[in-house]
């Protein structure tokens, strides 16, 4: 599997900074600004790893991770929960998600929390 990742976050800053500095590391980046059809975009992408925003249209980061998790398939991608919510640690276990990153982050704290699951 190449290293492609699935960045979800209704933030196109956030998208476009993101995009930047993990092309720069040799990634593959798809990104989205809502996670309707989840299941059909993984299925699509075929992520390494997926960044999930918890407040994105529709349905939000929590159902989302939720779906792509409930798949025999696809649970074993590595998911990176990420938001500005001072909860970020309980949402993310609320969700099934593998590990989380706080917003806001630095380039090192990206490139170590990618580099922990993939």
């Amino acid at each position: 599997m190449s290293k492609r990742i699935l960045i979800c976050d209704d933030d196109t800053d956030i998208l476009s900074i993101c995009t930047y500095i993990l092309e720069e590391q040799g990634w593959e980046v798809h990104t989205r600004t809502h996670c309707n059809d989840i299941l059909n975009v993984v299925e699509e992408v075929q992520p390494k790893v997926i960044l999930m925003d918890n407040w994105i249209p529709d349905g939000g980061g929590i159902k989302a991770t939720q779906a792509i998790k409930s798949v025999e398939q696809y649970k074993v991608i590595p998911i990176i929960y990420f938001s500005a919510n001072n909860d970020i640690k309980s949402l993310a276990k609320e969700a099934g998600a593998d590990t989380f990153l706080a917003k806001p982050f630095d380039i090192e704290e990206l490139e170590r929390v990618i580099a922990s699951v993939s």
